[in-house]
C-alpha cells in the first residue's frame, strides 16, 4: 500500500444501517487495508458497546502501534455505549490518534447523537452508511446479489425469497450460496426454483395481507393468513376496518369528481405512497359493501370478545366481504 493509500484512512469511521452483510463487508475491506500495514494480531482490540468501558476504548486508541503503522480498534454494538461511556470516545475524537482507526458499527445511531456529529467531523467518509435497500427496491438487490454467486436470476423469483425469508439480507446471502452450490454456476433462477429449494421461515406482513384484501383477493389473504402465526386475528379485523374506512373517503372523493392521489393524503395525514392504490381498490367495491363490511366488523369484533374462535371468526368475516 503506497504512502497515500495509507494517508486515506482516517482515524475513526462509523458503519451504521440495519444491513449486517453490508456492514460485515466494509468492516472486512477496512480489516484488509489495515492488514497490508502490519500484523493486526499485536494491533487490535475489540469492544461490545453493550459492555465497554468508554475509557477503556480511549485508551487502546491511544497505544502506539506494536511493528505497525496502524492499530485497529473496533467497537461493535456502538448504539449501545451508555453517555458515560461514549462522553469520553466524543471527547477523544476531537483530536484523535492518527496511528489508530477506530471503527464503530452500528444498527441505528441518529445523526443528531453526539458520536455521531464527533465522527462525521473527521471526514465525508467517516459516516459508512449500511442501510438495507428499501422494500420495494430489494427484489432488484438480490438480483445483483445473485449475479455474484454466478446466477441468473428474476425480480419475481427474487421477491419470492423475499415472502418466504424475509428482508435479512445475510439469511439471503446464505440461501443464494445455498442455491449455487446445489444447482451450480450459471443457473437459471425462477420463482419454481424457489420454491422447492429455499423453505418458507418468514411471516407475513400485515399490511401485505391488508392490501390483498383491498384487492378483494380471497386466496391470497388465506395464503397470507396461513403464514401470520403471530398476528391475533383482532389486529388484522382492526386493520382491515381502518382500510375500508379509508376506501369509504376514497370513494366519496372519486363520486364528487376529485382526485383521490392527491386528496386523500391531506384528508388522513399521510404520505401519497401509503395511499397510490386507494382509487383502484376503492374501485372494486359498492359504496354499500363498503358500509355494509363495517357493520357486519363490529359484529364480528364482539363474537370475537365473546369467545368465539377468533381466527374462524375472522375468515368468515373475510369472506363474507369480499365475496360479490
Amino acid at each position: 500500500m503506497t504512502n497515500s493509500d495509507n494517508n486515506s484512512l482516517l482515524p475513526a469511521y462509523l458503519v451504521v444501517g440495519d444491513d449486517a452483510l453490508k456492514r460485515d463487508a466494509v468492516m472486512k475491506k477496512l480489516r484488509m487495508r489495515l492488514e497490508k500495514l502490519g500484523d493486526l494480531s499485536f494491533n487490535f482490540d475489540g469492544f461490545s458497546g453493550e459492555t465497554a468501558d468508554g475509557a477503556a476504548i480511549v485508551s487502546a486508541c491511544q497505544t502506539i502501534p506494536f511493528a505497525s503503522e496502524k492499530r485497529l480498534v473496533q467497537v461493535s454494538d456502538a448504539e449501545k455505549l451508555k453517555k458515560h461511556d461514549w462522553e469520553p470516545v466524543v471527547e477523544y475524537l476531537s483530536s484523535p490518534n492518527e496511528t489508530t482507526v477506530l471503527i464503530m458499527l452500528a444498527e441505528k445511531m441518529a445523526a443528531s447523537a453526539a458520536l455521531y456529529k464527533a465522527v462525521s467531523k473527521l471526514g465525508k467518509t467517516a459516516i459508512i452508511d449500511c442501510s438495507r435497500p428499501k422494500a420495494r427496491a430489494l427484489p432488484a438487490h438480490i438480483v445483483r446479489m445473485a449475479a455474484g454467486y454466478g446466477l441468473d436470476m428474476n425480480e419475481r423469483a427474487a421477491q419470492k425469497m423475499v415472502e418466504l425469508i424475509g428482508e435479512d439480507t445475510v439469511r439471503i446471502d446464505a440461501e443464494l450460496n445455498k442455491l449455487s452450490l446445489a444447482l451450480g454456476p450459471s443457473a437459471k433462477i425462477t420463482d419454481k426454483e424457489i420454491k422447492v429449494h429455499v423453505a418458507q421461515v418468514s411471516e407475513a406482513k400485515p399490511w401485505e395481507f391488508v392490501n390483498a384484501f383491498s384487492a378483494r383477493n380471497i386466496s391470497e389473504c388465506i395464503r397470507l393468513h396461513a403464514l401470520m402465526p403471530s398476528v391475533s386475528a383482532l389486529a388484522l379485523l382492526g386493520m382491515c376496518t381502518s382500510r375500508i374506512r379509508e376506501l369509504i373517503c376514497a370513494k366519496s372523493i372519486e363520486s364528487e369528481g376529485g382526485s383521490v392521489s392527491s386528496a386523500l393524503p391531506k384528508m388522513l395525514g399521510v404520505p401519497d405512497w401509503k395511499v397510490k392504490n386507494h382509487a383502484a381498490y376503492a374501485r372494486r367495491f359498492t359504496s354499500d359493501e363498503l358500509r355494509c363490511s363495517l357493520e357486519s366488523a363490529m359484529y364480528a369484533e364482539r363474537s370475537m370478545k365473546s369467545g368465539s374462535d377468533s381466527d374462524a371468526t375472522f375468515i368468515e368475516w373475510v369472506l363474507s366481504v369480499l365475496r360479490k
